[in-house]
């Protein structure tokens, strides 16, 4: 909600008329404004139209006649205006103020009453301030004195693990020689597979170069073969030829 706007001292009399009287017309208004001046009509009409710019009163019809009411409440107007009057007329001391109040006027009962309950309402809430400081203090303090107790509690602890931290790398050594012992059986291992595999790659090669020569013998011995074979018809040719020879011859005698 948006702040209301500052009436001016004749519109707050007017105002006040309206808390007090309830929804009224500007002819009640008029004769009932507290300071009890002679006004004209007109004057009060234009203060009710200005109440009304300003959007501190509504304006309504019954009949033939328009009803103003209140559109704020008479704490949430006043206190403003009394803040500044407080602050500007004396210095922001409330008890001079109140003083100066009460010797303006008469008090009736009701109101003493009224009065008194306030400023024991007052009392009882200074109480409850002080009460409320006193206990803020004390919780303060105590936090406090935790806060400083609290680190020589945790010495040991933090020692304990400092202890803690240096031992651990003791227990991790042997974990780091197994795992350097296993790498260089990796190793080994290796090595050794990669030498057999170079000599079976190494007996590979060299065994055709070994079968070259066997070879070429097998051919030339092929060669050999050939021939002793093609001698041989020829042989038993010429003996054909020599017995059928030798038949003609004895033939012939």
């Amino acid at each position: 909600m948006a702040r209301p706007t500052h009436p001016s001292n004749l519109e707050l009399q007017a105002l006040s008329v309206l808390w007090h009287e309830g929804p009224s017309t500007v002819a009640t208004v008029h004769e009932t404004l507290p300071d009890r001046k002679d006004r004209a009509y007109t004057t009060v009409l234009s203060v009710m139209q200005s109440l009304e710019r300003k959007s501190l009163v509504k304006r309504a019809r019954v009949g033939r006649a328009h009803v103003y009411e209140a559109a704020y409440s008479q704490e949430v107007i006043v206190q403003r205006a009394t803040h500044d009057f407080l602050t500007n007329a004396f210095g922001g001391r409330l008890g001079e103020a109140l003083l100066a109040i009460l010797s303006a006027g008469t008090l009736t009962p009701e109101e003493k009453t009224n009065i008194e309950r306030e400023l024991q309402r007052h009392k009882t809430m200074a109480a409850k301030k002080t009460a409320k400081k006193a206990a803020v203090k004390t919780a303060k303090k105590a936090v406090k004195k935790v806060a400083k107790k609290a680190p020589a509690k945790k010495a040991p602890a933090k020692k304990a693990a400092k202890k803690a931290a240096t031992k651990a790398p003791a227990k991790k050594a042997p974990a780091k020689k197994a795992a350097k012992k296993a790498a260089k059986k990796v190793a080994k291992s290796a090595k050794k597979t990669a030498k057999k595999a170079a000599k079976k790659t190494v007996a590979k090669k060299a065994a055709p170069a070994k079968k070259a020569p066997a070879k070429k013998a097998a051919k030339k011995a092929a060669k050999k073969a050939a021939p002793a074979k093609k001698a041989a018809p020829a042989k038993k040719a010429a003996k054909k030829v020599a017995k059928k020879a030798a038949k003609k011859a004895a033939k012939k005698k």
